[in-house]
């Protein structure tokens, strides 16, 4: 029988290896010694032996011909996998967890983010192929994981250690997401006020382009940590120079410095996105719109910046997810936000602690992501 889905099938026999060849769970007496790994194949008895007849379905389909029915079939069992994977993980939990004030830590180990991390593809690759609306697409993969929520809220994860871990830190993560999502907007908004304008100037003027360019350019070269280094003295001065400027937060550690280097990084891509998005405008339309008798003011406002956006909003948009991983090293100067918690987690040897500052890192550009994906496919579908 021929293979019809030649992708499903590779991601389920790289899923069935994981699961095969490396640790499911790690069990420990405690968050700092290293546990001792739990396979996979040695939990699947009794009840739990169902978690593999979705893997089974998941073959079955593969040798089948696409149809939506087939696709809606793949994204189901897939749902049913991934369910199956996190609830067996918070059952082995509780099994092997002891009074509330135990010290026994069961973490997630390499198997289980390898077959939940290709579990979400195969889901996600059925959904791309039988939806072209980039809204339901992101719905979908949405409810593909609305049974581990519910698995979340319920409380069967409670035993695992990094819900222990976020148990113990639960207000200094709440305060470390704002933090982080502060910085996020404080680092955008400059961004786009500044790197806006520098892209009409380069879009305007070759000798300027070219300078602005090499500069930026030359900042983006320079590593994060350098450069977060490198603004600690002159802010400092500035601080002691002019008491002012303290009162108002600068300061050589902290939010200032941060802020300032995030947003150094972030101009490059969001000028080179203006640019080609003026650049891209073609020439028949500008003079079709100079003939109607447009200014330039109105030209530049009813024309260019309409059929620029998607473009501009792409660069916003590298812009924003850079910087939500980028302020996790800003952490390492005082900034605040979830990287505090991966470099206490780093310090202490803890890594669910690291997870813990981790995940929401990695959830968060995901939606900042998506989120700006369905304005520029929103805006190109309103323009056709």
């Amino acid at each position: 029988m021929l293979v019809k889905n030649r992708v499903l099938l590779a991601l389920v026999i790289l899923l069935i290896l994981a699961g095969a060849g490396l640790p499911f769970l790690s069990h420990a007496p405690n968050r700092l010694i290293s546990g001792q790994g739990i396979a996979f194949l040695s939990l699947l008895h009794g009840p739990a032996g169902l978690v593999l007849l979705p893997v089974i379905a998941l073959i079955a389909l593969s040798f089948v011909s696409p149809q939506p029915w087939i696709y809606a079939a793949i994204v189901l069992m897939a749902e049913l996998l991934l369910f199956g994977l996190v609830w067996l993980a918070g059952f082995t939990a509780f099994q092997l967890s002891g009074s509330e004030e135990s010290l026994v830590r069961t973490s997630l180990s390499g198997a289980f983010w390898l077959m939940a991390g290709l579990t979400f593809l195969i889901a996600v690759d059925s959904l791309s192929r039988a939806m072209s609306s980039p809204l339901w697409r992101m719905l979908a993969s949405v409810q593909v994981l609305a049974p581990v929520i519910i698995l979340l809220f319920i409380g069967q994860l409670d035993q695992l250690s990094l819900m222990k871990e976020y148990a113990n830190r639960q207000d200094v993560f709440a305060d470390a997401f704002w933090q982080h999502l502060g910085i996020l907007l404080a680092t955008v908004i400059p961004t786009v006020l500044l790197g806006i304008p520098l892209g009409m100037l380069c879009f305007r003027s070759y000798r300027l382009k070219t300078a602005i360019f090499s500069v930026l350019n030359i900042i983006q070269t320079v590593p994060s940590i350098a450069l977060f280094g490198l603004l600690i003295a002159p802010l400092a001065g500035l601080a002691a120079a002019w008491p002012w400027l303290a009162e108002l937060g600068v300061s050589g550690i902290g939010l200032a410095p941060a802020i300032i280097a995030l947003v150094l990084y972030a101009l490059l891509p969001l000028v080179r996105s203006v640019v080609a998005g003026l650049e891209s405008i073609p020439d028949s339309v500008m003079e079709s719109a100079r003939g109607m008798g447009m200014t330039g003011s109105q030209l530049f406002v009813r024309v260019q910046i309409p059929l620029a956006l998607p473009l501009i909003l792409s660069g916003i948009r590298i812009v924003a997810v850079q910087t939500v991983g980028l302020a996790v090293v800003a952490a390492l100067i005082g900034a605040g936000g979830l990287g505090a918690i991966v470099f206490q987690g780093l310090l202490s040897s803890a890594l669910d602690l690291v997870l813990l500052g981790v995940i929401p890192v990695i959830v968060m550009a995901i939606v900042v992501d998506s989120l700006f994906k369905f304005m520029v496919s929103f805006l190109d579908v309103t323009r056709r």
